[in-house]
C-alpha cells in the first residue's frame, strides 16, 4: 500500500512555568530569572528552518502553542513569531491557532492582545473550582482567576476556548467532581477537557502519592456522572477526554488522533512526519533542557528515527481508538502504508470478544472496550498482553490539549 501524507500541524513548545505542578510529567521548568523571550523565539525559527526540507511545501492546518505556560510570553512576541512563520511556512488562512494559558499568569485585559496577535483559540488550565483542590494540586491560580479569565475571553471575542478539568483528585467526592463540571459550564466554554488525575513516574505525586485519592470504583462513577452532566448541557463527547459544543471540536488534536502529521519545534518537542516519497513515517525529538536547546540545540535537524512497520498498527490505534467515531480501514491503509489484512484477524478477534465493533464502514471501541482502552490498544503491540477484559481501566492522558513532550 502507498503512504499518503496526512494533514500537517505545527506544535511549538514553551517550556517555562511559574511553578511546576506536582502531577505534571511534561517538559516544563520553573522559571528562574527573566524570561528569554526574544532568544527563544529566534531559536524556534532556527528549529523550523532546520526542518523545512522535510515538509515538501505542505500546508500547516493548525498551530498549537503548548507548554509549560506559553501565556508567560507577551502578545507582541507571538505577533512577531506568526509574521516570521508566514514567511517560512504555508499557513492555511483558516488555521486554528491555540494558546495554552494558566489563569494565574494572565494580566488583566491581555486576551484581546493575544487575539490581535493571531490567536483564535485558548485552552485554559482551570483543573478545579475548589480552592482546596487547587491547593492540593499545587496550582498558583484561584477560582476567581479562572472566572475573570473566562469573562475576558468572551469580552475579547475568543469564545472558542477550552477549559481543562481534572477529577479523582485527592480528597474529592462525587459531589465535588460534579460541582467542578457545573462551575465550568457556567463560564460557557466551547470545549471541555475532562480527565482523571494520574500518578506519573518521575513526578512529585508519582514518588509520594497524595492521601485521599478516590478508589477505582468512585473514579469511574465520577466519570459517568460528569459525562452525563456535560451531555445534558450540549457538550458532545468525541474523544476519551474531550467534549465540545457543535462545531467546536479541537482541529489540532483531531489531527493527532487521526494519525496526522505534526512538525514539532521547541525544547523537548516531538514531531511526526510522513515522508510519502520515501514510504516511511518518522518520529523526531528536540533537546529537552531549555538552556541546552538555546545553546544551539535548536540548530540542525532533530534526532529522527523511522517508525518500524511492525510498530505502525499500535501507533495508529493508540490515537484512532481514542475517538468516539473510530476510523475507516482505508484511513489505516493510507496513513500506515499497510494493508488492512495486517490487522484484520486481530480486529475480528477483538470484535468477537465484545471490545470492538464495526458499523457504517468504521471501527470503534464498544462500551466495554472504552472501559479497558489501555488494554485494547496494547493488544496491537507485537506481543499481545493478557485478556483485555481483565485490564487496568481507561486510558487517560494527563493533559489532552497538545502532544506528549
Amino acid at each position: 500500500m502507498a503512504l499518503i501524507a496526512p494533514p500537517l500541524a505545527l506544535y511549538l513548545h514553551f517550556p517555562w512555568c511559574v511553578r511546576k505542578c506536582p502531577y505534571c510529567d511534561f517538559n516544563s521548568h520553573s522559571l528562574h530569572g527573566e524570561l528569554p523571550q526574544q532568544d527563544y523565539l529566534e531559536a524556534l525559527l532556527y528549529d523550523i528552518d532546520a526542518q523545512q526540507s522535510q515538509l515538501e511545501g505542505r500546508t500547516i492546518v493548525s498551530v498549537f502553542l503548548g507548554g509549560g505556560t506559553p501565556s508567560l510570553f507577551e502578545p507582541a512576541s507571538f505577533a512577531r513569531l506568526f509574521e516570521a512563520l508566514r514567511g517560512r511556512l504555508a499557513l492555511a488562512a483558516d488555521a486554528e491557532i491555540t494558546l495554552e494559558a494558566n489563569p494565574g499568569t494572565i494580566e488583566r485585559g491581555r486576551f484581546a492582545d493575544y487575539r490581535g496577535a493571531g490567536i483564535n483559540r485558548v485552552s485554559l488550565g482551570a483543573q478545579s473550582f475548589s480552592p482546596a483542590m487547587l491547593e492540593r494540586l499545587g496550582r498558583i491560580h484561584s477560582v476567581e482567576d479562572t472566572r475573570v479569565a473566562a469573562e475576558e475571553l468572551h469580552a475579547a471575542g475568543l469564545d472558542n476556548f477550552n477549559l481543562d478539568l481534572m477529577y479523582a483528585l485527592p480528597g474529592q467526592d462525587l459531589h465535588g467532581a460534579l460541582g467542578d463540571v457545573r462551575a465550568a459550564l457556567e463560564l460557557s466554554p466551547a470545549h471541555v477537557s475532562h480527565y482523571q488525575l494520574t500518578l506519573e513516574p518521575g513526578t512529585v505525586f508519582g514518588g509520594r502519592p497524595p492521601p485521599g485519592l478516590p478508589d477505582e470504583e468512585l473514579g469511574f462513577r465520577m466519570q459517568l456522572d460528569c459525562q452525563a452532566t456535560l451531555a445534558s448541557a450540549g457538550y458532545v463527547q468525541y474523544e476519551v477526554s474531550a467534549y465540545a459544543r457543535a462545531g467546536a471540536q479541537c482541529a489540532h488534536n483531531l489531527n493527532y488522533w487521526n494519525f496526522g502529521d505534526y512538525l514539532g519545534a521547541g525544547a523537548g518537542a516531538h514531531g511526526k512526519l510522513t515522508l510519502a516519497r520515501r514510504g516511511i513515517v518518522t518520529r523526531s525529538v528536540r533537546e529537552r533542557e531549555p538552556r541546552r536547546y538555546l545553546a544551539r540545540g535548536c540548530r540542525g535537524e532533530p534526532a529522527t528515527s523511522p517508525v518500524a512497520s511492525a510498530d505502525l498498527p499500535f501507533e495508529f490505534m493508540m490515537n484512532a481508538l481514542r475517538l468516539n467515531d473510530g476510523f475507516e480501514p482505508a484511513q489505516f491503509a493510507a496513513r500506515t502504508g499497510l494493508g488492512w489484512e495486517v490487522i484484520a484477524p486481530r480486529v475480528q478477534r477483538l470484535a468477537a470478544r465484545g471490545l470492538l465493533k464495526g458499523e457504517a464502514g468504521r471501527w470503534r471501541p464498544t462500551e466495554l472496550g472504552r472501559r479497558f482502552l489501555n488494554d485494547l490498544i496494547a493488544d496491537f503491540l507485537i506481543a499481545p498482553p493478557p485478556d483485555p477484559g481483565q485490564g487496568s481501566g481507561p486510558l487517560w492522558r494527563k493533559n489532552p490539549e497538545g502532544p506528549v513532550v
